[in-house]
């Protein structure tokens, strides 16, 4: 039995994940029912999207006193926003919060070596909140169906 067979019959989500030039995995998704292009970032604490999408994505922006760093940057201001719904595929969480920050200098990165800007990072609490198994040989990302959403 494959893993993938496996997977489906324990109650996970397939889904497909595309290798970047820069062997970043990549994937859609959809933040309060917006499309969206995403990295797969297992070292990022949270999900962040670029704080000038914040209207893109209908989101309300909070105050926060986090700073981010990551890629080359530190200390960077951030915002939040709460109460965030988010699809990975047919995977779905009502209650994500999202850090927002500048993404522009993982944008820069990305296009200089021809990969096509993202839309923001699906981090580590996304991951632990699927219950996620990444196949790295077969390109998926796998989460759990069954989750208590709230």
């Amino acid at each position: 039995m494959s893993l993938k067979e496996y997977l489906l019959k324990k109650d996970y989500y397939s889904i497909p994940l595309k290798k970047t030039k820069t062997n970043h995995f990549s994937l859609s998704a959809k933040i309060n029912g917006i499309k969206g292009h995403f990295i797969l970032d297992t070292g990022a604490s949270n999900t962040c999207i670029g704080i000038d999408l914040v209207e893109k994505f209908n989101l309300t922006a909070e105050a926060s006193e986090t700073k981010a760093a990551g890629a080359g940057a530190t200390e960077m201001d951030t915002q939040q926003a709460s109460d965030v719904k988010i699809k990975i595929g047919k995977w779905k969480y009502y209650n994500l919060h999202l850090v927002l920050f500048d993404l522009s200098h993982v944008n820069t990165a990305l296009i200089n070596h021809l990969v096509k800007p993202v839309d923001g990072i699906i981090g580590a609490d996304v991951l632990e909140k699927g219950k996620a198994i990444i196949d790295y040989k077969k390109k998926r990302l796998y989460l759990k169906k069954k989750l208590f959403l709230y």
